[in-house]
């Protein structure tokens, strides 16, 4: 069934475990996601970054999920992961979207909080909730690239949600897009000090290639949902690499990518069981 996050986050701040945002490329690894969930039974959401919506228009994958969401017996949302404009957004919302993010991390303050009020603004007319960005998460997300991380701050944090109305809260604790070229140092205590003072669900970034005992204690802290990307593009792309290096001359893409889309479906599976969201489908 599709569902907005709204729904799904409140219910896992509420039950103590996260819901995992897999980044889904193509019609493949929509599957994969979906049917992780399914076996599983747990809420799930799948996103889109902006770069995927130049390989593919919004409403393709729209109408993907929606297809998916339809034939599943758990909760789907589809949302767009770190748009850096309204018209995105807008578009996004336009073309059935349940969830949106506009991340104006990259512009100061009151910037930041003038952009996500309109996304706000117009997304409300349609019931979709709306993702925001306060701090810097390191690394490089599509087009968005931050070479330093800077923390949330948690009394801006609580200044930013009452001023923008926003469902979701993105917080920098020391995480970074990409895989990490060294162990990260998190401070997870951060995450429950904004815990303290924010009411709304917490999100992780850059969860691809932390341990699972940082992803627990995460959740511990008061994180609600997590982002995974990089993590499943690589397990998707080395083996398809992996399925020619054995059958050469194979030009079936059922084949090779019906073996890409199993690999997805078992990486998810393993994070969401880290994630604590498993039978947690309402």
């Amino acid at each position: 069934m599709l569902v907005t996050t709204k729904r799904i986050l409140n219910d896992a701040k509420k039950g103590g475990y996260a819901v995992g945002a897999f980044n889904a490329e193509n019609a493949e690894m929509v599957w994969a996601i979906v049917n992780a969930a399914e076996e599983l039974n747990s809420p799930v959401i799948v996103q889109t970054t902006s770069s995927t919506l130049k390989y593919f228009p919004p409403v393709y994958f729209a109408n993907i999920v929606k297809a998916a969401a339809a034939i599943a017996s758990v909760p789907v949302a589809i949302h767009l992961d770190h748009s850096a404009s309204y018209e995105l957004a807008k578009a996004c919302i336009d073309s059935g979207y349940t969830s949106v993010m506009i991340d104006g991390s990259a512009l100061s303050y009151e910037e930041n909080i003038s952009v996500t009020q309109k996304v706000c603004a117009y997304a409300e007319n349609f019931g979709v909730p709306v993702e925001a960005e306060l701090g810097k998460i390191g690394g490089k997300e599509d087009d968005t690239e931050c070479s330093e991380d800077q923390y949330t701050d948690p009394n801006q944090a609580v200044n930013f949600v009452e001023r923008t109305g926003i469902s979701s809260l993105a917080i920098a604790i020391g995480t970074a897009h990409g895989i990490y070229a060294k162990t990260p140092e998190l401070d997870l205590n951060h995450v429950a000090n904004i815990r303290k003072v924010v009411s709304i669900p917490l999100v992780m970034h850059g969860a691809s290639g932390l341990s699972d005992t940082v992803i627990r204690d995460s959740v511990k802290k008061g994180i609600s949902k997590i982002n995974f990307a990089t993590e499943l593009r690589i397990a998707f792309t080395d083996t398809v690499k992996t399925y020619f290096v054995e059958y050469p001359g194979d030009i079936d893409p059922k084949k090779y990518m019906g073996a890409a889309r199993v690999a997805v479906k078992g990486l998810v599976k393993s994070k969401m069981l880290v994630c604590g969201s498993a039978g947690m489908a309402k």
